[in-house]
């Protein structure tokens, strides 16, 4: 088993920044891809970003070169920093692991509102 804790999110302006971490614990060695999911009122819940334990990337269209995923593989934490954040980024967060045997785990979610 796998336990996130994530950290961050919050209330910013339009064109602000935010920056969010997530910890994980437990069976930590068998961590492999950790990312970040959000989820809109009404929406279904979307990739927002991904990253491997060797540190390839994968973002969504809507966030590319706005949004930067990294990992700290020494302390299990993956992070997400978010510029130029649009109202249209207003979303709860969730952070994501998926272990070697392709066992998802999730965070319990962080809402970010972006007003305009």
């Amino acid at each position: 088993q796998v336990q996130l804790v994530e950290s961050g999110g919050g209330l910013v302006q339009a064109g602000g920044s935010l920056r969010f971490s997530c910890a994980a614990s437990g069976s930590i060695f068998n961590i492999n891809r950790m990312g970040w999911y959000r989820q809109a009122p009404g929406k279904q819940r979307e990739l927002v970003a991904t990253i491997t334990l060797g540190g390839s990337t994968n973002y969504a269209d809507s966030v590319l070169g706005r949004f930067t995923i990294s990992r700290d593989n020494a302390k299990n934490t993956v992070y997400l920093q978010m510029n130029s954040l649009k109202p249209e980024d207003t979303a709860v967060y969730y952070c994501w692991v998926q272990d070697n045997y392709y066992v998802d785990y999730w965070g319990q979610g962080t809402q970010v509102t972006v007003s305009s």
